[in-house]
């Protein structure tokens, strides 16, 4: 075998490894336009997926500056030999994408491209996007790399083998995109459950504190005549009450509000959680990060998801009077610790122990972003959760 297949095999599977290590379909298909474009040794790469118009719903780039890319402007709903690859299955090899039939022409800050090729990323008889790659980068000589003859001159850079290359790129690509789309899809029903559990509880909690406030306040009002001491001691517990129901809702309200990690990121988005948390409980909460910068976004999600499934379980409860919270960079990624000082479990119970305290729950969190939970626990001595991720 000659080095060109040996070399291509390996930034196949360096592509493919790459594209694995992400759950979001925004990173999966910034990895999917990144490595193919370094893959076929290309200037220019670009991966569209279809709105239900017949139109781009995303498009992403590579070899386009920021700059290039907002002085280009919006991409036109119908981009000619682009979107006509939505409709088809078939992979497109030109020598000049300008002299094609179905090319309608740039915009004046459009980077020149010429050699073209391209193919619909597919996933059965679903087109998920359509991949282009433009401008093959040849070597010092001027003709293309690889064992295969070079194309007569004038002809299309890409060759044969890059045309094959990229069609087992697509098919794992595809995969790539299935996986991201049905972990996005899994966790919009994780939300939606999450919101559903904490509107459940927020009633409960804060009607059984009106309740008790209107029941206290008739009482205060029939005893004001007749026994002023008394009513002005049930008064002082109507105010205790209100104070109780005033914090379950702030609880409630950090919940439920979307955490901000896209604009904050997560130690910003933990800090500012945890600094509600400690003014809206009895319970003394801080928070310390060391050496944690970012990470990636499903394992920041699932970092800040596990936070707060461990900090509701402290503060509701364990019955303890401080918890404490720890952020510290470990390798590549990080560590999160959540201790509280309250009344623990018995470890061993785990299956029961799991389903009251949200430990399963946490478990596949942790493991769904390639990471680990640990949970050490005993009654009266606290309890603490430590969670590992990766990284990048």
């Amino acid at each position: 075998m000659t080095d060109g297949p040996r070399s291509g095999l390996l930034a196949v599977s360096s592509a493919l490894l790459a594209m694995s290590r992400h759950l979001e379909v925004r990173d999966v298909l910034k990895t999917i336009v990144v490595s193919a474009r370094e893959l076929l040794d290309a200037e220019y790469a670009a991966l569209g997926v279809p709105d239900d118009h017949g139109g781009f719903a995303q498009f992403v780039v590579d070899g386009v500056s920021e700059e290039q890319w907002k002085a280009i402007g919006p991409l036109p709903r119908q981009h000619g030999i682009l979107a006509s690859m939505l409709h088809g299955a078939r992979t497109e090899r030109l020598a000049d994408v300008r002299k094609d039939p179905r090319f309608e022409g740039w915009p004046s800050a459009h980077p020149d491209m010429s050699d073209f090729l391209g193919l619909p990323i597919r996933d059965g008889d679903e087109t998920l996007g359509a991949l282009f790659l433009a401008n093959k980068l040849r070597p010092p000589g001027g003709h293309p790399p690889g064992p295969l003859s070079p194309e007569p001159q004038g002809g299309c850079g890409f060759t044969e083998e890059d045309e094959a290359l990229l069609g087992i790129f697509a098919q794992h690509a595809a995969l790539a995109l299935t996986n991201a789309r049905l972990y996005e899809r899994s966790r919009e029903l994780t939300i939606a459950e999450e919101r559903s559990r904490l509107a459940h509880e927020l009633h409960d909690a804060v009607s059984q504190k009106l309740f008790s406030l209107r029941l206290t306040a008739q009482a205060a009002a029939t005893l004001v005549d007749r026994d002023p001491g008394r009513a002005k001691g049930e008064l002082q517990q109507v105010a205790a009450l209100a104070a109780e129901a005033a914090d379950e809702l702030r609880a409630a309200v950090v919940e439920l509000r979307p955490a901000a990690l896209d604009e904050d990121g997560l130690v910003a988005t933990l800090r500012t959680q945890i600094q509600v948390l400690d003014r809206a409980h009895s319970a003394q909460v801080t928070f310390d990060c060391t050496g944690v910068r970012a990470l990636p976004a499903a394992q920041e999600e699932a970092m800040l998801r596990v936070a707060q499934e461990a900090l509701h379980n402290a503060l509701r409860h364990s019955g303890a009077t401080r918890v404490c919270v720890a952020l510290q960079k470990r390798g590549q990624g990080a560590e999160l610790s959540i201790t509280d000082d309250g009344s623990g479990f018995d470890t061993r119970a785990v299956r029961r122990a799991g389903r009251h305290l949200g430990l399963v729950s946490m478990r596949h969190r942790a493991g769904g972003v390639g990471g680990r939970l640990t949970v050490e626990s005993a009654p009266g001595e606290g309890t603490t959760i430590t969670m590992e991720v990766p990284g990048g």
